[in-house]
């Protein structure tokens, strides 16, 4: 091992080594020589992680959809209704995953909400949209509705 390296830990030379390193330990039952630090590290990691693809997904789920309700463009329909099943179909995936994620529903919802209203608004400034979402926001209406048809 060169100079350079031996004063970084297995985690900072390489994590994928350090992951299979630290599954090994587990699974032996070796508790005692794990990197603990490094372990809450990722654990933590692994949650905020879950969060955020809730949230990016549902973000990109209500672009689209808000796009296909109020934007007048109907060449672009089909394609902004592919992308809606193809969030729909990863926010299930996500979900049947990471069930707890389920609890975070509605908190999760009105950060993408705020997110997706801004950049719709941005990328078409005159268009009129609803300050709050008009339709019913429960999790099975948002995986399987199609809202521009009511």
């Amino acid at each position: 091992m060169s100079q350079a390296h031996q004063f970084f830990s297995l985690y900072e030379q390489d994590i994928v080594l350090w992951s299979e390193d630290t599954v090994a330990k587990l699974k032996a039952r070796d508790f005692e020589h794990l990197d603990i630090e490094h372990l809450i590290e990722e654990v933590e990691a692994l949650g905020i992680s879950q969060k955020k693809e809730l949230i990016s997904r549902l973000i990109g789920l209500l672009e689209h959809l808000l796009k296909r309700c109020y934007v007048n463009l109907p060449n672009e329909y089909n394609g902004w209704e592919r992308t809606i099943r193809t969030q729909r179909g990863e926010l299930e995936v996500l979900l049947d995953a990471v069930p707890s994620l389920t609890r975070r529903w509605e908190l999760s919802f009105d950060k993408a909400w705020s997110i997706a209203l801004k950049n719709i608004r941005k990328e078409y400034p005159p268009l009129p949209l609803p300050d709050q979402w008009p339709h019913n926001r429960s999790l099975e209406p948002m995986l399987n509705q199609e809202f521009w048809q009511a």
